[in-house]
């Protein structure tokens, strides 16, 4: 996204995206369900659902607009942290001390990160870094309701669909709001909405729900540090973005705290 995105802003490849993914969900839910698909009870929290998520999304093609991949990478993945604290009512993932040690961690991790400059004034970073955590508690959120609404026992196709479309319509409106909307189709931008659309917004989501209908989303969420591993290094490879020290270590603190908060149930898994 960020590599495009003189070419076409990210919220507008977002919305792209979404909606090539909404066109290939919608038509399996109706093939599957008929008109009656939404007639199920799940429309109310399928709603918030896609509310949630799409306002995730306007955060990350802000953040990417106003602050190097890297940094946007690390705060969105505190998802973990916000998912852990809003399901902390559940009984089966009530947290412990030790997990509340894991979450002052993470945020101190989230405190020392927001001094890394890049090679660039904090003042420049700061307002895109803070875009990234917002964009971070709303996925955080979209967990919450995904695993505590009725849309969480919908089918997988149905859950994603909710997401994607209520996402293309909400970045749309948002890119034509803020004068996001042009496109200019070079190769390396249709290679790049090829693999969001195909790779990311269908095979990769399909993926996700379907282990998130099957496993407790704490343990799943541990998954996600993979990704700003991967995120920071191919965004200093391929986009040249300079790791400044203190940005690394508030990093590593911050996977270090979601570690900790699911610690326990990686020994149970173990044992």
């Amino acid at each position: 996204m960020k590599a495009v995105a003189a070419d076409v802003a990210p919220s507008m490849q977002l919305a792209l995206r979404f909606c090539g993914a909404a066109v290939f969900f919608g038509t399996w839910v109706l093939a599957r369900e008929g008109r009656s698909a939404f007639a199920d009870g799940t429309l109310p929290s399928g709603l918030l659902l896609g509310t949630m998520f799409a306002l995730e999304f306007i955060f990350v093609g802000e953040a990417l607009v106003h602050t190097t991949a890297s940094h946007a990478i690390v705060f969105l993945y505190s998802a973990p942290i916000f998912t852990a604290l809003g399901l902390q009512f559940l009984p089966e993932e009530r947290l412990r001390r030790t997990q509340w040690l894991g979450i002052l961690v993470a945020f101190a991790g989230i405190s020392v990160a927001f001094l890394g400059h890049a090679g660039r004034p904090v003042t420049a970073l700061i307002g895109g870094d803070l875009i990234a955590l917002l964009g971070g508690v709303s996925w955080g959120l979209t967990n919450v309701v995904l695993r505590r609404g009725r849309v969480g026992s919908s089918s997988i196709e149905k859950t994603v669909f909710y997401q994607v479309a209520i996402g293309a319509i909400v970045l749309l409106a948002f890119a034509a709001a803020t004068q996001q909307t042009r496109v200019l189709l070079t190769l390396p931008v249709v290679l790049a909405l090829l693999f969001q659309t195909v790779v990311i917004a269908i095979a990769s989501y399909l993926a996700w729900f379907w282990l998130l209908q099957r496993y407790l989303t704490s343990r799943l969420m541990l998954l996600s540090l993979l990704t700003p591993i991967f995120g920071v290094a191919l965004s200093a490879l391929a986009l040249g973005d300079k790791i400044d020290l203190r940005f690394g270590v508030g990093a590593v603190l911050v996977l270090v705290g979601i570690l900790v908060v699911n610690a326990r149930q990686i020994l149970q898994r173990s044992r």
